[in-house]
């Protein structure tokens, strides 16, 4: 590690300390979310503190090394998308603590990717609950920004759904929903199929 990112890394954790919310920090550990360390502090501190820092590979690699929560969430908003090589973008995923940090990924960097569409839709087909939340998270913020899918993906995205959704578990089930929410919003031309897809699981988004 290079001498002026040692010292950015040690100044982060300097400030984190002063920033610390000991009740939404405990509320969080009572929710489950583990970390070794989780300083409680809100999601619009640490984006005026990525604002100022600005992108930087190396800091972000750092960050995402440490098991502290705040460090990890900085790293996803300070990492440059268009830096991730692929192998990075799998060994970020597959070290997804928690929802909290999947969705953190998702919609602070995972969806700014060059081919974010093909990580999104590869990670549905996963048996990695964490993935699964990622992946319909990436695609609803894909949808609501207007990109284009073309059929065979439209589709591979609605039968993935359905499977989610009819395995039961209740977070992927969540970000399916609002998966599905964006898309309804985005593609009117599908709403039959999707109507008779979901009908038997009483999902009030159409």
């Amino acid at each position: 590690m290079r001498q002026d990112t040692q010292d950015r890394l040690k100044q982060i954790k300097g400030r984190f300390r002063l920033m610390m919310n000991g009740v939404a920090s405990q509320s969080m550990r009572d929710k489950g979310l583990g970390y070794k360390i989780n300083w409680g502090i809100a999601l619009p501190a640490l984006k005026e503190m990525a604002a100022e820092y600005g992108k930087d590979y190396e800091l972000a690699i750092e960050l995402w090394k440490e098991d502290i929560r705040e460090c990890k969430i900085l790293a996803t908003l300070i990492m440059p998308a268009a830096e991730m090589s692929a192998e990075l973008v799998d060994i970020w995923v597959n070290q997804l603590p928690n929802q909290e940090m999947a969705e953190m990924a998702a919609f602070n960097l995972f969806r700014h990717l060059d081919g974010a569409k093909r990580y999104a839709l590869g990670w549905l087909v996963s048996e990695n609950e964490l993935k699964l939340i990622c992946g319909y998270n990436v695609l609803s913020r894909l949808f609501a920004s207007g990109e284009e899918f073309d059929e065979r993906e439209i589709n591979e995205f609605i039968d993935q759904a359905q499977t989610a959704v009819a395995d039961g578990n209740v977070s992927v089930r969540h970000a399916v929903v609002n998966a599905l929410s964006r898309f309804v919003q985005f593609d009117g031309l599908h709403m039959k199929i999707l109507k008779s897809a979901f009908r038997s699981y009483n999902l009030d988004i159409f």
